[in-house]
């Protein structure tokens, strides 16, 4: 039997036309991973560089192949896969919970992957219960119609300054546009799909005047510091670097701010997001917020710097000092420094001598590790006893200069300490990516990170959509499609979802709004009686 394919590859599309005409394609196991195999191995014969785990996101939808095709189903009415297919990809999109925070667009590699004839739901959680509390007479009625929503279409086509009134309005547009991406904006003081009709007024009133707190933190700013991986790669050597920031980061919102209602997303591939929630955080203006923002600042380097951190005074600021204490110091001696080899070579280890202010000091540890290279123990592990060598010279009671009581301190923060995108996190008006979304390059879901666990996330292990896919079509078609999602391998993202971030932020803003309300009530009363 064989099964001819005509197959055209570009860089942002792929287009796979089967012949299975009359194929009796089952919903079983047996038959799906047949089909699966036979259409590998025909791909792979005519496409040996093709990247068959690309195909997997693709066959895990259950169809065998689609692109173009999917559009004009009926044209392809006699292929049971298509029919197979259609009812699987209408079942997952149905099984996101009602907790899953604004929505998930379906691609893969650049490509979207959602179908026009598909009947998308994407239940927007957090925006559904923002308008139930928008029934109550305290909430006011045209703030969802002014946030803004930003869609990335297929080939980087970006659309900016999206607004909806409900979740309803949103839902639709997505199923209409079939958006790659969704990042989510500002509040803005009116409607930012009428900005153009305020642009003439002589006061500017089309301005951003709430939105949440936010930070964007990429592993590729730390190029630098890490040997295992580069660019947007990352590994389980290097994530500790983000562990760090969290943990940092999330201390300080919550001990020094009075921060609650944080919420930390995976990024899908090299970093994370962090949304801080409050309402004292959503109302802050740009001066407040560049001030929060530069109270984390002690990273001030470029590239061309040896000294990229500068600890000056007699003492650390009590939270540099407990970061060091609680964090930095551990994760550096105990993960960086022997997992990215920071000691072990000449070129490595200069990086750091380079850090030293005094010449002479920094030239006899060179002289020390310069014959280590030919006597050294080999049950000694080259970096641990290099940097004890370092802390011991540095720390000694003869250096009582100003530039070395620090020194230290300030090779581990040039090491481990965050590196923030500054001008994310100082201006409202900045995109962030919606969480639940899906990565277009891995495939991963952006999925809540436990920042009191953060140090057992594995970025590696995240559920990707092909996987989610596959797991529904294993557990078989049920009516519980909430039940059946939580038995995937999102199914702890989305408890941790709820149970720690979007249920206690819904009980503050209904009691915020029930007592702004009263008080506006018993206002009135008052003025009544008077």
């Amino acid at each position: 039997m064989s099964f001819p394919l005509d197959i055209s590859l570009s860089s942002r599309h792929f287009t796979c036309i089967p012949a299975f005409l009359g194929f009796p394609f089952r919903k079983s196991n047996s038959s799906f991973h047949f089909t699966v195999s036979v259409a590998k191995q025909m791909i792979t014969q005519q496409e040996p560089d093709l990247n068959l785990n690309h195909l997997k996101l693709y066959y895990g939808l259950l169809l065998p192949v689609f692109s173009v095709p999917l559009f004009s189903v009926s044209k392809y009415h006699n292929l049971y896969c298509f029919e197979l297919g259609l009812t699987s990809l209408q079942r997952f999109l149905f099984s996101f919970p009602q907790e899953s925070c604004f929505l998930l667009p379906i691609y893969a590699d650049g490509c979207l992957m959602a179908t026009k004839y598909a009947r998308l739901c994407y239940p927007c959680s957090f925006l559904k219960s923002v308008s139930f509390y928008a029934k109550h007479p305290g909430c006011d009625q045209s703030y969802m119609g002014r946030r803004e929503f930003s869609f990335t279409l297929v080939d980087d086509i970006y659309l900016r300054f999206q607004s909806f009134n409900n979740a309803h309005e949103l839902e639709n547009s997505v199923k209409e546009k079939s958006p790659v991406k969704i990042d989510i904006g500002p509040v803005y003081s009116v409607d930012p799909a009428k900005r153009h009709a305020y642009a003439q007024s002589e006061n500017n009133v089309f301005a951003p005047v709430e939105r949440e707190l936010i930070f964007d933190i990429d592993m590729t700013d730390y190029d630098d510091v890490r040997y295992c991986c580069s660019g947007a790669d990352v590994c389980l050597v290097c994530w500790p670097l983000m562990t760090i920031a969290i943990k940092v980061i999330d201390t300080a919102l919550r001990d020094d701010f009075g921060f609650k209602h944080v919420l930390w997303v995976y990024s899908g591939r090299r970093g994370v997001h962090c949304w801080v929630c409050d309402g004292k955080a959503r109302r802050l203006s740009n001066e407040q917020r560049g001030a929060i923002a530069d109270y984390f600042r002690v990273y001030k380097g470029n590239e061309n710097s040896h000294k990229k951190v500068s600890l000056t005074g007699a003492a650390l600021h009590p939270f540099l000092a407990t970061s060091y204490t609680n964090v930095l110091k551990d994760y550096f001696e105990k993960n960086l420094l022997t997992g990215q080899n920071l000691l072990a070579t000449e070129e490595r280890y200069e990086k750091i001598l380079s850090m030293i202010p005094d010449e002479s000091i920094a030239s006899e540890l060179r002289g020390r590790w310069d014959d280590s290279r030919r006597s050294s123990s080999a049950k000694e592990d080259i970096n641990v006893v290099r940097w004890e060598q370092l802390k011991q010279l540095l720390q000694s009671g003869k250096h009582k200069a100003q530039g070395l009581r620090r020194c230290v301190e300030e090779i581990v923060f040039s090491f481990t300490y965050p590196r923030l995108d500054m001008e994310v996190s100082k201006h409202m008006n900045h995109l962030l990516k919606a969480p639940f979304c899906v990565h277009p390059k891995t495939g991963r879901v952006c999925v809540p990170i436990d920042p009191n666990r953060c140090d057992e996330f594995d970025p590696t292990t995240v559920p990707t959509l092909s996987q989610l896919i596959e797991e529904l079509n294993y557990e078989g078609s049920r009516s519980d499609v909430d039940g059946e999602l939580n038995r995937t391998s999102l199914g702890h993202a989305i408890t941790l979802f709820r149970s720690s971030f979007l249920q206690p932020l819904l009980k503050v803003c209904k009691e915020e709004i029930e007592n702004s309300y009263n008080v506006k009530l018993q206002q009135s009363k008052n003025s009544l009686g008077w």
